[in-house]
C-alpha cells in the first residue's frame, strides 16, 4: 500500500443523503463502512468534516450576520457532525476519538499535533472537529493544514463526483474528468476543487490530493490502492 497515513476531507453535505437539511444516519452509516474497509488494513485514517448540512458561516454572513460569528456557528456544526460519524463508527467495531480545535472537553478532547499523532499511532481513526478553530478558513484549508500538521501522505477528498472535471458533469453532458493535474492547474484555471489556501498548503506540503466519489462503493479504498476512477492532483 503506498500510503500509510490518509486524511480524508468529508463534506457536509455528503451526510445529507436524501434529506434537505442535518444527518442522514444511513448515509453516514454506508460512509462508515467505507472508512472501516480502509481501516481494517491497517491504513491510519485522519478526517476532516464540514458542516455545511447544518450551517454554512459564509451563506449566514451574506445575510448580514457578523462573519466571524457566523463562522464559529459552521464550526459547532463540524462538531454535530463529528459526533455522529464517531457513533456510527464505533457502532461498527472501528476506535475513534473526536478532537476539536474548539475546546469541548465534556463531548471531545482538544486536538493538539501530539494527541492527534498519539491517537493514529494507536490504530484509532482520528476525527478533527471545528475547522482550523479560526474564522474565515474553510474546511479545506482545514484539511490541508492538518494533514501537513500530521505527516499525511495524501490528503483524500470525497465528493459528489469521482474526480475533477471540466464542468460540471452533472449539468454538462461534455464534460471530461482530469486523470491528473498540477497544483498551479487547478490555481490557474479556478477548477474550486478546494479553495486556493488549501490548494496552496498542499502544494508547499508536498501533499498530493484525491479527488474521489464518496458514492462508489469502496472507492475510498480503491484510489488509495490506485484503482477506480479519481483525480490526482500533485
Amino acid at each position: 500500500m503506498a500510503y500509510k497515513r490518509v486524511l480524508l476531507k468529508l463534506s457536509g453535505e455528503a451526510l445529507l443523503g436524501e434529506k434537505s437539511f442535518g444527518v442522514d444516519y444511513k448515509a453516514i452509516s454506508r460512509f462508515s463502512e467505507e472508512i472501516k474497509s480502509v481501516y481494517e488494513v491497517g491504513i491510519q485514517i485522519a478526517i476532516v468534516i464540514g458542516g455545511g448540512n447544518i450551517v454554512r458561516g459564509s451563506t449566514i454572513a451574506e445575510q448580514g450576520m457578523d462573519r466571524s460569528r457566523a463562522d464559529f456557528l459552521g464550526m459547532l456544526a463540524t462538531i454535530m457532525n463529528a459526533i455522529s460519524l464517531q457513533t456510527a463508527l464505533e457502532k461498527i467495531g472501528v476506535d475513534v476519538c473526536v478532537l476539536s480545535a474548539i475546546p469541548m472537553i465534556s463531548i471531545c478532547q482538544p486536538f493538539t499535533r501530539r494527541e492527534a499523532i498519539k491517537h493514529l499511532e494507536k490504530k484509532r481513526v482520528v476525527i478533527l472537529a471545528g475547522g482550523t478553530g479560526n474564522p474565515f478558513f474553510t474546511t479545506d484549508s482545514a484539511a490541508a493544514l492538518r494533514s501537513a500538521e500530521l505527516d499525511c501522505d495524501v490528503l483524500a477528498k470525497g465528493t459528489q463526483v469521482d474526480g475533477v472535471y471540466t464542468a460540471d458533469p452533472r449539468k454538462e453532458k461534455n464534460a471530461k474528468r482530469y486523470d491528473t493535474l498540477s497544483y498551479k492547474q487547478v490555481l490557474n484555471d479556478d477548477l474550486q476543487v478546494m479553495d486556493a489556501a488549501a490548494i496552496s498548503l498542499a502544494r508547499e506540503n508536498n501533499i498530493p490530493i484525491i479527488v474521489f466519489s464518496i458514492h462508489e462503493k469502496k472507492a475510498f479504498l480503491n484510489v488509495l490502492e490506485g484503482r477506480g476512477a479519481h483525480t490526482l492532483i500533485k
